[in-house]
């Protein structure tokens, strides 16, 4: 795109340009350009509104990226109340309401069916056009203002399309985690030996309360819609207000129905019971509205729901089968993990062989024996799990299962850490199955994205000998790799060039990588913000780091320990040494002023108006200088909530001058 020397008609242009993409993309699943033009168009917005903070607007598409940190969620008031829907689980219920409905209004009555997405419930406000705030249900009456965390879901436009909207208008819809986004959370709290969450709605419901914007956007999140409200009649029915909203750029499924007659929905409803497991997302029913609005203003409401509409619930789908035997995993953190084996069973669409069982707490839980006859359900439809045994079907001679007291794949004796349910494999350097997770998810996408190089690659450089760690990847030849089975020149070489790419991977993208138990991309994030290069990193001490927002307890131990392993700390100067990025990239920010030149400041703690981050970049503007540590040469500890106490204290004790958000900011106003 061409640039203009007007920086206010460029930042309109971009804005307009990167949202129709983003629709384009998000809406149409149609890419229009390439990714990386895309990105470049985003920085060079970015750059502008830095350059001209008084141009950024709030529906800039620089918005959505994350980093708001929200202490405190303030509470709204609904302008509409958010009201429950009664529930129905037979056809005999649903034939009920519809003689209700006809006896109040009369025999023409169209109905509209939904899919009941399992997430939660939101309400979106905008102001001519403009998104201006995101308000969860609540008690119905009132809710959480949620607007910074909502700015990350790409499905909910900050500017609606077109201009034939009302000046002021909300909708409300359903915010969910796709079923893959949410497997590969629980895959991924998994081998950190993390409890499991139940399923995609609890896991929506957490996300949207987190304090750190940044989270949620990493989420993946969703957004279905499926109601309009404004203050005077803008359409007649609701079928023609999910077209509209649609029109204007919002994000309507396409599996709802309008219908005639009750027939008609309880076709849709037969239909979709068993076609709703073919979808991205989970569903628990169909939710059934009259069509009229004048006919839902003649049937009114009760204390807590319409009486124009109903939800009605599929039953949970389980299933008996008998187990056959448990297979045990080893994860990339020496993780074991037990696997129930069992019957073929016909469950949710799909033919169920296996189920997790977590943990050794959870076989002793149930009782659970081979040979049992076992209750088999989809948690959220997704991962079978075993919900209870059929003790009346108990083989006589059976025993209950022993939890191995040695690792499967190398017999080393495994250790449990007081509090956590899992067990582990401590042979991290001589166990195959950890040291190939290791080596898969140091090359995955997430990490240092090395294209060329997949799981039987991975399999057939670890069982030749050419790699034992990641390090080893770097010191591998083009004669080494075409000597591999099905391995050409070309495939070599795209190796080799993927691996020398690789090193221009970001700093905290390579602390993601090294796979440190309990460190995901979002805690390296962290991480390469606060301490910006390896040396600062391994010198943190504890108090520093659960002194970092969303470093806690379990976390800092474990970096500690990762650097006090000396093979780790091999590991890490090969790896730098070999040309990787241990140093975060971050650009010093403009200079506005010398008002806290030759101050140094130690930040500590979650603050309400300002991020860590963007506090660190004040102080650095007005040329003060950030550190890590306490000491008597400190001239202040600015201090959020939940800041780590042994700070505090030594702070107080060598007479370090503490200041609150507000007296830092008053210094620089």
């Amino acid at each position: 795109m061409a640039t203009t020397h007007d920086p206010a008609q460029e930042i309109q242009e971009l804005i307009q340009k990167i949202n129709h993409l983003n629709y384009q993309y998000y809406q149409n699943s149609v890419s229009e350009i390439p990714d990386q033009e895309f990105d470049l168009m985003l920085k060079r917005l970015e750059e502008l509104e830095e350059q001209h903070p008084d141009l950024r607007q709030p529906h800039s598409p620089t918005q959505r990226v994350g980093g708001t940190i929200t202490k405190n969620f303030e509470t709204v008031t609904h302008k509409w109340p958010m009201l429950s829907l009664s529930n129905t689980y037979s056809e005999e219920e649903m034939r009920e309401f519809d003689k209700r409905v006809r006896k109040i209004v009369g025999d023409e009555v169209e109905y509209v069916c939904e899919q009941k997405f399992d997430g939660v419930a939101i309400s979106l406000t905008y102001e001519n056009g403009k998104f201006v705030q995101g308000a969860t249900r609540g008690d119905g009456t009132r809710g959480d203002n949620i607007t910074a965390n909502v700015r990350t879901i790409h499905d909910v436009p900050l500017q609606a399309h077109g201009n034939d909207f009302p000046e002021l208008f909300e909708v409300r819809g359903e915010v969910f985690m796709p079923l893959r986004v949410f497997e590969q959370l629980n895959a991924e709290r998994e081998e950190y030996g993390e409890q499991l969450l139940a399923n995609p709605r609890n896991a929506t419901s957490g996300t949207l309360k987190q304090q750190d914007s940044s989270v949620v956007a990493s989420r993946k999140l969703g957004c279905f819609c499926y109601s309009f409200h404004t203050a005077h009649s803008h359409f007649e029915t609701h079928s023609e207000s999910l077209q509209a909203v649609q029109k204007w750029g919002f994000k309507v499924s396409d599996t709802w129905r309008k219908c005639s007659s009750i027939e008609g929905v309880l076709d849709y409803i037969n239909e979709w019971e068993s076609r709703r497991f073919e979808l991205p997302i989970a569903t628990d029913g169909v939710v059934v509205k009259v069509n009229s609005y004048a006919l839902q203003e003649e049937l009114g409401f009760t204390a807590k729901s319409p009486r124009w509409a109903i939800a009605y619930k599929y039953a949970a789908m389980s299933a008996a089968t008998k187990l056959t035997g448990v297979q045990y995993q080893v994860g990339r953190t020496g993780a074991v993990t037990p696997v129930a084996l069992l019957e073929p069973v016909h469950l949710a669409g799909t033919v169920v062989k296996r189920a997790s069982l977590h943990n050794a707490n959870e076989i002793q839980r149930l009782d659970l024996r081979l040979g049992d006859t076992v209750f088999v359900e989809k948690g959220g439809e997704i991962i079978p799990k075993i919900t209870e045994v059929d003790f009346s079907k108990r083989p006589t001679d059976s025993e209950p299962i022993l939890y191995p007291s040695h690792c499967p794949a190398c017999q080393t004796e495994l250790v449990r850490t007081e509090g956590e349910a899992n067990f582990y494999c401590p042979n991290e350097k001589g166990c195959p199955p950890q040291i190939k997770a290791k080596l898969e998810h140091f090359i995955s996408r997430k990490a240092m994205n090395i294209d060329g190089l997949g799981p039987e690659t991975i399999e057939q450089l670890y069982s030749t000998g050419l790699v034992n760690n990641v390090a080893d990847l770097y010191d591998l030849t083009f004669e080494q790799l075409v000597q591999l089975e099905r391995m050409g020149e070309k495939s070599a070489n795209n190796i080799l060039k993927s691996l020398e790419k690789s090193k221009e991977t970001p700093y905290d993208r390579v602390l993601f990588a090294l796979g440190i138990r309990f460190v995901g991309s979002t805690v390296a994030k962290k991480l390469a913000e606060a301490l910006p290069d390896l040396q600062a990193l391994r010198g943190a001490t504890y108090e520093e780091l659960i002194a970092i927002n969303e470093i806690g307890d379990r976390i800092a131990q474990s970096i500690i320990e990762y650097f006090q392993e000396p093979a780790h700390v091999e590991l890490v100067e090969r790896l730098k040494a070999a040309g990787l990025q241990f140093e975060s990239q971050h650009t010093a920010p403009e200079i506005q002023s010398d008002r806290l030149a030759g101050e140094t400041f130690v930040i500590s703690g979650v603050f309400e108006s300002v991020s860590r981050d963007e506090l660190q970049q004040l102080i650095v503007s007005h040329g003060g200088k950030v550190v890590s540590s306490i000491s008597k040469k400190l001239s202040y500890l600015v201090a959020g909530d939940k800041m780590g106490p042994s700070k505090l204290e030594k702070a107080e004790k060598l007479g370090i001058r503490i200041l609150s958000e507000s007296e830092f900011l008053s210094m620089i106003e």
